[in-house]
């Protein structure tokens, strides 16, 4: 049996929950340690994430010269596979996905079922129209178990706007019938300052996610995704902006548009957009994604977070 089909095999008998390889597996296949801790010091805390990284970006790293690069390189791959899957095999690996449940039946019904564990989900619109709410809320329901929409996990949290309130969490967990002090301890929180702290704190991230049972990052609001080693389980909330050429192309009819342009959009895997609608009820819709329909729908902000119109009564 070969290296990369003994690797495939634990793969597969780990399910979906197996989990990111840890990058310090490279050094079974003969990586110097000190060059381990150099990857892991950079950001590269898994074989995926190192398998993903281009020859380039490795020899940037102080100590690291082309041949090390290569032979790093080369032994990830081994363990990675990066080549051909058949459909049936992708078909089998996103029936294990997980949708982790915003709190209210309408959105995710949009989003068809939830957040998906295996994308990376955007929230954008304007000012109170309840990215942030949503965020705290997710923060919570990422803690319950699969079988109630929850990711049976922890949730790691990156606040650019300090807009970060605990007492929120407690209001979700209550509702939901946790205990609201678990509830906080599961919940691991930064303030960025600026987008290079923003960066740092995105490295220290990687980090914990491998070594952790996180299941969901949000960066509420993203300004510079600098990295993508979270792909699978990030959600971001987006700003907009007044776009001057409303009358043509792919925003037509839309006088707003998200931030970040097109590199922001390509990283994105599904992208809402939400609307202020009357008193505390947001529309949200589907603004682009690979396969769900561009339909729209209606939740609250309530006190205890996110949830449909009908729970106020």
């Amino acid at each position: 049996m070969s290296q990369q089909s003994q690797y495939q095999e634990e793969e597969e008998s780990g399910g979906a929950n197996a989990g990111p390889i840890l990058v310090e597996k490279l050094e079974e296949a003969g990586i110097n340690t000190q060059d381990i801790r150099k990857l892991a010091d950079n950001g590269y805390n898994t074989v995926e994430a190192v398998a993903y990284t281009p020859k380039k970006a490795l020899m940037a790293i102080k100590g690291i010269s082309e041949q090390k690069a290569d032979k790093i390189l080369a032994e990830a791959h081994k363990i990675i596979d990066l080549g051909f899957k058949s459909a049936t095999e992708v078909h089998k690996r996103r029936a294990d996905i997980i949708n982790i449940t915003t709190g209210s039946k309408n959105l995710d019904g949009l989003l068809g079922g939830g957040i998906e564990t295996g994308a990376i989900t955007e929230f954008f619109g304007e000012f109170r129209t309840g990215k942030s709410q949503i965020c705290h809320t997710l923060a919570v329901t990422c803690q319950l178990p699969i079988d109630m929409g929850g990711g049976e996990g922890k949730c790691l949290y990156i606040d650019t706007e300090g807009t970060f309130r605990p007492v929120r969490l407690l209001a979700v967990a209550e509702r939901l019938g946790l205990n609201g002090e678990e509830v906080l301890d599961n919940v691991a929180y930064a303030r960025a300052y600026n987008a290079d702290h923003q960066n740092q704190l995105l490295v220290t991230a990687s980090a914990l996610m491998a070594q952790s049972r996180f299941c969901l990052l949000i960066v509420d609001s993203v300004t510079n995704l600098y990295r993508t080693d979270f792909s699978g389980r990030v959600v971001i909330t987006n700003q907009v902006m007044s776009n001057p050429d409303a009358s043509a192309g792919p925003y037509a009819g839309n006088e707003k548009k998200p931030i970040g342009g097109n590199i922001l959009a390509h990283a994105s895997t599904t992208r809402l957009q939400l609307k202020k609608g009357r008193a505390n009820l947001r529309s949200a819709k589907i603004y682009d994604s690979p396969c769900l329909p561009e339909t729209e729908t209606t939740f609250a902000i309530l006190q205890t977070g996110i949830g449909d119109p009908e729970e106020e009564t």
